[in-house]
């Protein structure tokens, strides 16, 4: 019988070495966890350290061991592995254990009793799969003793707690806490602690908000764990197993509203820069430009405008849905109502009501305040009344045709519409918020709501801080919620006479003043077999021998083909490249009108240039990034400080950016596009401002896209407004009268505490009033004098075309507006004439 034992033995250690060697061959390296680091979110920052955006794939806060209350370290090794200080990785009584349980439970169907350390745990989680096989089993045996071996058992416990997964996308117990409690780690109870430590066998099992007797029974029997351990007295345990499970749902904390275009801006500059998996597992933690005031108002600026032209163009476009009627309504809408779900895009200070009642000049609706995030039967009903008085906008839409001004309440609502509507009272509290827009007249009756609905049209803001590049604020559109399309940087669109600057700029630089007259007279491109291309102006008229600064504040079409024939257009193009507008463009006169297509983002930059005298300006979002460890990885820029201090001690900090163009006549320019504002098409930018402001409208062919661009000495800001799909706005829609009111609600308010500040002349230049403008000179100009003009200047000129300049018949020529630029070919003022063949830009 001995020998029997002995043989049996000895197999069995063959077997057992046989298996060893086979299992452990290729197994992963448990070198790595020594130096491991766990996937953790990364968090995007407002300039004021408010949140911006989480960006994970999986919810984890690493949080050292040191950091782990004893309590909850305690509940989890009594719950899990009991010996977990004592074995060498597996626990050889437990797994015994175990197979007795397995073996008198054979044939039930259940799953095999568990009797993993926490050591195999992390081995499983970290280094296996979850599968139910021998061979995996193995190796998580083989590899458990190796990462004994290898990390001491705090570093192990610490990968433990952070790496479990604990149910509603919780993973490790900083994350569980805030998931089921909304709490900290050192805020949790014992037996708040003894819960968390209930869960790795089946976080939905014992779900409280789903199955709070089954969570209380397991969460007992954790707390008894404890105390068979002597981790708790018997006191405490009695204490513990008497109180409720209490889950609170986890707040998230506030994001900045309205910065979700910006924050996935930077979500897309790190993944360029760091890849996408250190973006969202490699807890940076990133700091931004935005400032959520200055954020606050571009969202409401835009929206502002958006409506505005909604209500000039779009008309009523109809209900939401509509409730079935009858008699039982008034009784039945507070259920009815919830089955309407919110449209996207609906701003969340609006709300879904239903038409009650109607009469011919109101409509009596009711909400619940409910609704937003709850049933609305979990809401108080709320009423308010809709005046036809209010609603001489709603011209019924019908098919493409809108319709006359509504007469009576029926000719936009029944009784069971379903409408979007903002209470009086919403915008009475917005009126109070800092910088918040008055009311409209009239909203003293207190049950007055107004009639509400998405607009088609969008548009973008975007705002640069001229000194530095950093972007203070970013609007991609009406919603983030109905289309994550970033127009503000992403769009390319036809900026129109927005663009001129860049031809006057190249002008000034090659020597022409202020004061040089050029002739606003017909202009023909003889394209060949392609036509003749015609340009005008917006006004349909000519207005014979015009100085350049007066062209550029009345946007002259005509003058700056001149313009720009004469300097040429490959020296307009290395202009606008320079100004980082585009980043090449057809050498074509079509293009010196704004023929070419940019982003709202870009001109912001090339206007910050101009506002900072001639300077390059970089648009930036981030200023700085830190890895998990806190360490800076990257910054924005940093100004050189070696001895930059004056014999005072005062820091001195140089401009070191690049200078892009000359800062005479960069100065030249900022003077005349202050011309624009003050007595030219961007007039509407200025009024109330009370400041130095240069600036220029833009509208592309056809009225596509309308723009205002303006700087002071210290922000500059774009507006933009369009249609996703190209489409006219409407013949009156123009920069300055649609995208400048927008700039000068929000710079009202960008500007509210900042002191006027004046643009400061270079060395070189005499500023001298002609009339009633006041323009920049070089020493080497005579204010108010004008060279004898060129044969092209002087008379209507019919040009042959440019070396590979065929302008092309989709961008035949934008004007403010451009659609202006079918004018006839030969005609006086006042005269009519006929556009033929019918392509764009071709008589």
């Amino acid at each position: 019988m001995v020998g029997l034992g002995l043989i049996a033995g000895l197999v069995a250690g063959l077997v057992l070495y046989a298996g060893y060697r086979h299992y452990s061959a290729e197994l992963p390296d448990v070198d790595g966890l020594r130096s491991y680091q766990p996937r953790v979110m990364s968090r995007v920052f407002a300039s004021d350290a408010s949140l911006i955006a989480e960006l994970a794939t999986e919810r984890r806060l690493f949080v050292p061991l040191k950091a782990i209350p004893e309590m909850v370290q305690r509940a989890f090794i009594s719950a899990e592995d009991q010996n977990f200080w004592a074995h060498p990785g597996i626990d050889p009584v437990a797994i015994l254990r175990a197979v007795v349980m397995d073996l008198q439970s054979y044939g039930q169907g259940r799953r095999p009793a568990g009797a993993s350390t926490i050591t195999q745990q992390v081995t499983k989680n970290m280094l296996l799969d979850n599968s139910l096989s021998i061979a995996r089993k193995a190796k998580e045996l083989i590899l458990a003793v190796r990462i004994e071996n290898s990390l001491t058992k705090e570093r192990i416990l610490e990968l433990y707690l952070n790496e479990i997964y604990l149910g509603l996308q919780a993973y490790g117990v900083a994350a569980a806490a805030q998931s089921y409690f909304n709490k900290s780690l050192d805020e949790l109870s014992l037996a708040e602690a003894a819960f968390l430590a209930a869960l790795p066998k089946a976080p939905n099992n014992y779900n409280p908000f789903r199955r709070p007797e089954a969570a209380k029974g397991r969460r007992d029997w954790v707390i008894d764990r404890m105390a068979e351990d002597r981790v708790i007295t018997a006191a405490q345990a009695i204490q513990a197993k008497a109180s409720p499970i209490q889950p609170a749902a986890f707040r998230r904390q506030e994001t900045v509203p309205g910065a979700d275009w910006f924050g996935e801006d930077v979500r897309r500059r790190l993944v360029d820069s760091y890849g996408a998996d250190a973006t969202t597992q490699g807890g940076l933690m990133v700091s931004t430009s935005l400032d959520p005031s200055l954020q606050a108002a571009a969202d409401r600026a835009l929206r502002g405008g958006l409506m505005a032209y909604d209500r000039k163009h779009g008309g009523w476009r109809g209900a939401v849905a509509q409730l079935t009627p009858g008699p039982n309504l008034p009784a039945t809408w507070i259920t009815q109502l919830p089955q309407t779900p919110r449209p996207p895009g609906m701003l969340s200070e609006w709300r879904l009501a239903v038409v009650l009642e109607i009469s011919d000049n109101e409509a009596r609706v009711s909400w619940s305040e409910g609704q937003a995030d709850q049933p609305a039967a979990l809401g108080q009903p709320h009423h308010g009344t809709l005046l036809l008085s209010d609603l001489a906008w709603a011209r019924p839409v019908k098919g493409k045709q809108m319709g006359p001004p509504p007469r009576r309440m029926s000719d936009l609502v029944q009784p069971g519409s379903v409408v979007m509507v903002e209470p009086a009272r919403q915008l009475a509290l917005a009126a109070a918020a800092p910088g918040g827009k008055p009311p409209p007249r009239g909203l003293g009756r207190r049950d007055r709501v107004l009639l509400r609905q998405i607009p088609l049209v969008q548009g973008a803001l975007v705002c640069i801080d001229v000194a530095t590049g950093r972007v203070l604020a970013m609007v991609g559109g009406w919603s983030f919620q109905l289309s994550q399309f970033n127009r503000a940087s992403q769009a390319q669109r036809q900026p129109g006479s927005a663009f001129k600057p860049f031809v006057y700029l190249t002008a000034l630089q090659k020597g022409i003043s202020p004061s040089q007259r050029f002739l606003d007279a017909p202009f023909v491109l003889d394209q060949g077999a392609g036509g003749r291309w015609r340009p005008g102006n917006f006004g349909l008229d000519f207005n014979g021998p015009v100085a350049l600064s007066a062209a550029l504040a009345k946007s002259l079409n005509l003058v700056t083909i001149r313009v720009a024939d004469r300097v040429g257009m490959e020296a307009v193009a290395q202009t606008a490249i320079a100004f980082h507008v585009v980043d090449n463009m057809p050498r074509v006169l079509p293009a010196a009108l704004g023929a070419v297509e940019t982003t709202v983002l870009r001109m912001a930059g090339a206007y910050a240039s101009i506002a900072a005298g001639g300077r390059e300006v970089i648009p930036t979002l981030i200023d700085s990034v830190q890895d998990r460890d806190g360490k800076v990885i990257a910054r924005a820029r940093a100004e050189p400080c070696s001895g930059c201090k004056d014999p005072a001690g005062v820091p001195l900090l140089a401009d070191t950016r690049r200078q892009i163009a000359d800062p005479a006549s960069n100065f030249q320019l900022i003077t005349m596009m202050q011309g624009v504002v003050q007595s030219g098409t961007g007039q509407s930018a200025g009024i109330g401002l009370n400041r130095p402001i240069g600036g220029k409208t833009g509208t592309s062919q056809d009225f596509n896209d309308v723009w205002f661009g303006g700087f002071t000495a210290d922000l500059a800001a774009i507006v933009w407004l369009g249609y996703d799909m190209p489409a006219s706005l409407g013949g009156s829609e123009t920069g300055g009268s649609t995208a400048a009111p927008i700039w000068r609600e929000f710079m009202t308010t960008a500007l509210k505490n900042r002191p006027p500040l004046a643009f400061i002349p270079p060395a070189g230049i005499n500023l001298a009033r002609l009339g009633d403008t006041i323009d920049a000179f070089k020493l080497d100009q005579v204010p108010g004098a004008s060279a004898p003009l060129g044969e092209n200047d002087a008379a209507p000129a019919v040009v042959a075309p440019q070396a590979g300049a065929g302008a092309p018949s989709n961008a035949a020529s934008p004007s403010d507006p451009a659609s202006a630029a079918r004018t006839p070919p030969t005609r006086a003022p006042g005269q009519g004439g006929r556009v033929d063949g019918g392509i764009p830009g071709l008589y």
